[in-house]
């Protein structure tokens, strides 16, 4: 071949390299979280890192250096959103966390858009076979230490309460009731770890003891302990709630359990969102289902299923059955940040 035509292939070889560096690279700075760093925040419970993940991977397709999420209980996670140690939550309930969301500067200093999962229910439950046996309906019949006995685990003559961790926000309520129906008597809160104490309860039901626990949905304890087939969730006496609040929580089928329905939001360091449009844009259009949320925590209890890594395979099996939702929220963050 002539040493022109080789100089002349080399030319357009040389420029079809450039053209190609130099659409990629477009390409890349068109990201808008290219070079910006995000650094998740979550409670530790594993049922949460479903939705956490999600969020993390939409971040990460926008091009967010998106970090491991750290470790925290609700209080602290709210303030170091405030004060941007961490970017973001995606467990925040509300109104649940309301006096967390607030110390920690409130609207000031945090972000909280509409509600990426709905419909969240918490309560007290116990076994319907004692339920029946017994008439018990309502956590008021506590009060009557020979029904409380029943649920005595511990043989110390008071019921025990699988209960709520401190730092959740969940024992607020409960520790308020407890007092406000006065139950202090016949009823002992256990506070331990969560999952020791569901691992404890489960068991117990199988064995064919009373058990008395409080849980929230979506979450697998209800996939396990069916409400309604084996357990019955129960009322209370009237509406009780911490800091003063006044809200009715009787729901539209007239039962009271005791507690608000809830949301779960994002809730994010309110600099970052501002300054971040197509972050801003995801958080608002992230929505994850109660069911979706339910059969992947029921799936965290199959053998090896339960650690971080598998809820990251799970989250990306639910984005690829989700996947023109998940693709139309990355369109509408990034066409947000032009």
């Amino acid at each position: 071949m002539p040493t022109r035509h080789l100089i002349q292939l080399a030319k357009c070889s040389l420029m079809g390299a450039v053209l190609t560096f130099t659409i990629s690279s477009s390409a890349f700075a068109q990201l808008p979280g290219s070079g910006i760093t995000v650094q998740p925040g979550q409670i530790n419970v594993d049922g949460e890192n479903f939705q956490t993940i999600i969020v993390m991977k939409g971040l990460e397709r926008l091009g967010y250096d998106v970090k491991p999420v750290q470790n925290a209980k609700y209080p602290a996670l709210h303030i170091a959103a405030a004060n941007g140690d961490i970017t973001f939550i995606a467990d925040h309930w509300y109104p649940l966390h309301t006096a967390f969301f607030d110390k920690a500067g409130g609207g000031e200093k945090l972000s909280r858009g509409e509600a990426m999962i709905s419909n969240c229910a918490q309560g007290y439950l116990i076994d319907k076979k004692t339920a029946d046996q017994y008439g018990i309906t309502n956590i008021g019949q506590l009060k009557d230490p020979e029904i409380a006995e029943l649920f005595d685990a511990d043989n110390d003559g008071k019921a025990d309460l699988a209960g709520c961790p401190p730092g959740w926000g969940c024992e607020r309520v409960i520790e308020h009731q407890l007092d406000t129906f006065k139950l202090r008597d016949t009823i002992h809160h256990n506070q331990g770890t969560y999952s020791a104490i569901i691992a404890d309860t489960i068991p117990r039901y199988r064995e064919g003891q009373p058990v008395l626990y409080y849980t929230w949905t979506p979450y697998w304890v209800s996939g396990v302990l069916v409400p309604g087939k084996d357990v019955v969730w129960i009322e209370v006496p009237f509406s009780a709630l911490p800091d003063n609040r006044t809200t009715d929580t009787t729901l539209s089928n007239g039962k009271n359990y005791g507690f608000e329905v809830n949301g779960q939001y994002i809730v994010a360091n309110k600099s970052f969102v501002e300054n971040n449009p197509a972050a801003a844009k995801l958080f608002e259009l992230v929505r994850v289902s109660p069911n979706a949320i339910s059969a992947q925590n029921l799936k965290m209890q199959e053998k090896g299923e339960g650690t971080w890594e598998a809820s990251v395979r799970h989250a990306d099996a639910w984005i690829r059955a989700n996947q023109k939702t998940f693709e139309g929220w990355i369109e509408k963050a990034i066409a947000a940040a032009r």
